[in-house]
């Protein structure tokens, strides 16, 4: 972001109709803004635009009055509102923002306003951290784009009609939801109207797999992965003690298969699939055991991963998640590391199927000295980054966070397990009110919203 916003506060005001598209502003703001004497100009918030005057009046420096009915004109309620500006001097555009919003399909209904779902609190989160340092945040479904969404308003998020978004972060829980013809109609409208749409849809398990495979730096921190063939199935399990199978297209440890070589040539089986046959506590000889396995995949794409021997956490399974966003310098950081350990009785740390959290160098220090816990630590934040940056810079659309899993296996090394483009928002430590990973959401929604207004401005 190579431009400087300056903080303001809307005020609205009651005024005669003749003078609905007056903007009043303190002559130190005027100046501040670099307006130049000129008192028209254009003002724009979300993506409408209209014909205004300046009057300089005697006000708060940061202060500027709009009437009611301009309110009303960019849909936006009637109170007190902070926004962010920026003056494109091509066009002589007073640019308010940013309006930032977030899509979902996690929308219920209630008498005390919207609730939505597991992602509630980081919209609470998010509209706070808009609010305050300057912006206007709400959530829709696709469905209901420019007709309606909800805004916070006395502690409720309300429905109403509110102003085409200047951003757009994309939360949608569905991969289903994410082919459909009307979804897919509605992208197509946000590229009409120049909509940046951020993390717009998942990565699958493969896609990421192909960007990263031939990357030498990451050579030696990526398991062996196949898709899931008779001939890749027979090889890799020959191969490995153990093997995990994963449709390309799934989330939350759903639906994942588990090999482990036994003594004698058989081999065992665990799953995170919801129905068993019955014998599947048994072990299988390497035909039986195919024969066992297809059925369970369908025609489902799975891929065929090497079974890394990680660290566990008091006898259960370990893992790392590190939390990745893009910064006004276009560069990625770290913003959250937590280890996840899985319940009892399973093999995968998701917290939708019972895993905790803990922080990663209490994890680490149960296994390993406090000088090698704080190395490998920086290593996987180190390896997370670098992941971050090739998939965002190979993978279509944009990308502003993305959540890294990672393993540590019994020597210390980490591999790289999953890259996440829509990373669950229940795992940081909930320490804060407004979370580092909120802070950067927001920022990066800031700088997506001004940069798209100025790149318009030098077409």
């Amino acid at each position: 972001m190579s431009f400087s916003l300056t903080p303001i506060q809307i005020q609205p005001v009651k005024v005669k109709e003749k003078d609905s598209n007056v903007i009043q502003m303190s002559a130190h703001l005027f100046k501040r803004l670099q307006l130049n004497k000129q008192q028209e100009l254009n003002l724009s918030i979300g993506r409408k635009n209209t014909p205004a005057i300046v009057q300089i009046e005697d006000l708060p420096n940061n202060i500027i009055h709009l009437s009611e009915e301009l309110m009303k004109y960019f849909y936006l309620p009637i109170q007190p509102l902070k926004f962010q500006a920026i003056v494109l001097p091509d066009h002589l555009t007073l640019k308010l923002g940013p309006i930032a919003a977030l899509l979902t399909d996690s929308i219920e209904n209630r008498n005390d306003g919207a609730y939505f779902r597991s992602i509630h609190l980081f919209c609470d989160e998010l509209e706070q951290g808009i609010r305050e340092k300057g912006g206007f945040f709400y959530v829709f479904s696709y469905d209901q784009f420019l007709n309606e969404g909800f805004f916070l308003e006395n502690g409720k998020w309300v429905k109403a009609q509110l102003p085409a978004p200047d951003v757009i972060y994309n939360r949608i829980h569905s991969r289903v939801l994410e082919y459909k013809k009307e979804f897919k109609h509605f992208r197509e409208k946000l590229n009409q109207l120049f909509i940046p749409f951020f993390n717009d849809r998942f990565l699958s398990k493969w896609e990421v797999y192909d960007h990263l495979k031939d990357e030498t730096q990451l050579d030696s921190y990526i398991p062996e992965t196949k898709l899931f063939s008779k001939d890749h199935f027979y090889e890799l399990a020959q191969k490995y003690e153990s093997l995990f199978l994963k449709p390309i297209h799934g989330s939350q440890g759903r639906n994942i298969i588990k090999i482990k070589r036994e003594p004698d040539s058989h081999y065992s089986i665990e799953t995170s699939l919801k129905s068993l046959p019955a014998n599947f506590g048994e072990q299988f000889t390497l035909d039986e055991l195919f024969r066992q396995i297809k059925p369970l995949i369908h025609n489902r794409i799975y891929i065929i991963q090497q079974g890394i021997p990680l660290m566990s956490y008091q006898s259960a399974s370990m893992d790392f998640r590190v939390l990745c966003h893009q910064n006004l310098h276009n560069h990625w950081i770290v913003t959250s590391t937590v280890a996840r350990i899985a319940a009892k009785q399973e093999f995968v740390s998701n917290l939708s199927r019972g895993g905790t959290l803990t922080r990663p160098l209490i994890a680490l220090r149960t296994v390993m000295s406090e000088k090698k816990s704080m190395e490998v630590l920086a290593l996987m934040k180190e390896l997370a980054l670098v992941t971050a940056g090739i998939i965002s810079e190979s993978s279509q659309g944009i990308m502003g966070e993305l959540g890294i899993d990672i393993g540590v296996d019994q020597d210390g090394k980490p591999w790289l397990i999953e890259v996440n483009s829509k990373p669950s928002k229940n795992f940081e430590d909930g320490l804060t009110k407004i979370r580092p990973s909120a802070r950067a959401i927001i920022q990066f929604c800031t700088i997506l919203a001004f940069d798209t207004a100025v790149f318009k401005e030098d077409l």
